[in-house]
């Protein structure tokens, strides 16, 4: 096996606030490990449920790339950049906080949960304005391969290529300041794909949403995450049917811009 960093579900950090039930990979607020504070720009992955109703309340941020990916129910997102949305299972939203930005994110329901992926990746761009973005993306363009949602600022040619065809982009996904792509997608039991690392100085971490996969030999079972810092080229087989995988290709050091 090549040089990994395994983190099994059932390792992660786990608040109960009664209406937040929140897993973290990395450390985060209460949740202390020094071995586990970030994988490069990757800091913070949180697997969140919020119950009916309730919600975060509006509170700052700065300077990172924060990414929501829901994955049941849906988020009501405000800010104080003037937008209301509503952030459903099938899209992305992304927030670069820059120079600073208030926002809050409540259940859209009264009595169902939502769950939802909570992200943040250093950027290596500081003080930039801020700014919103949200994409609904083609469920079929995830079937069996690989769905890009996210690629760096101005990449020519890429799905989620930002600037180059507009900021809300073209449906396939968006864009953040940092040199990092994310993937996501869905498999049939003993699917094989090949995942080509994007830059050299990067690393790849892998998070199973659902299922399990084998990635170089290497079971992950529903949760369960991997991080790869050493290989061009990865090896990931799916074990059951209707397995789902979230793959971030980012930065092991941060270059600032």
């Amino acid at each position: 096996m090549s040089n990994t960093i395994l983190h099994k579900a059932a390792s992660r950090g786990h608040a109960d606030h009664g209406w937040l039930n929140s897993y973290q990979s990395f450390s985060f607020a209460s949740y202390y490990n020094p071995e586990r504070t970030q994988f490069g720009v990757l800091r913070v992955l949180n697997d969140d449920v919020v119950t009916g109703g309730k919600g975060f309340g509006s509170h700052p941020h700065d300077n990172m790339e924060i990414i929501s990916i829901p994955l049941e129910g849906a988020l009501v997102h405000e800010d104080n950049m003037g937008h209301k949305e509503v952030v459903s299972a099938g899209e992305i939203q992304v927030m670069s906080t820059g120079s600073g930005v208030f926002h809050s994110e409540y259940n859209n329901s009264p009595d169902k949960p939502a769950k939802f992926l909570q992200i943040w990746l250093f950027p290596n761009k500081l003080n930039v304005t801020p700014r919103y973005d949200q994409v609904k993306l083609d469920p079929l363009k995830g079937e069996n391969r690989l769905q890009q949602l996210i690629a760096p600022r101005g990449v020519a040619g890429d799905e989620a290529a930002g600037e180059v065809v507009g900021e809300k982009g073209i449906g396939e996904g968006t864009w953040i300041y940092q040199d990092a792509w994310f993937f996501s997608g869905r498999f049939d039991k003993e699917r094989q794909i090949s995942y080509e690392r994007k830059k050299k100085e990067n690393g790849v971490y892998l998070f199973v949403i659902k299922g399990s996969f084998a990635v170089d030999g290497q079971r992950l079972d529903t949760r369960d995450g991997l991080g790869v810092t050493d290989l061009d080229s990865i090896g990931i087989q799916s074990l059951e049917e209707g397995s789902e995988i979230l793959i971030m290709d980012v930065p092991m050091k941060n270059k600032i811009q």
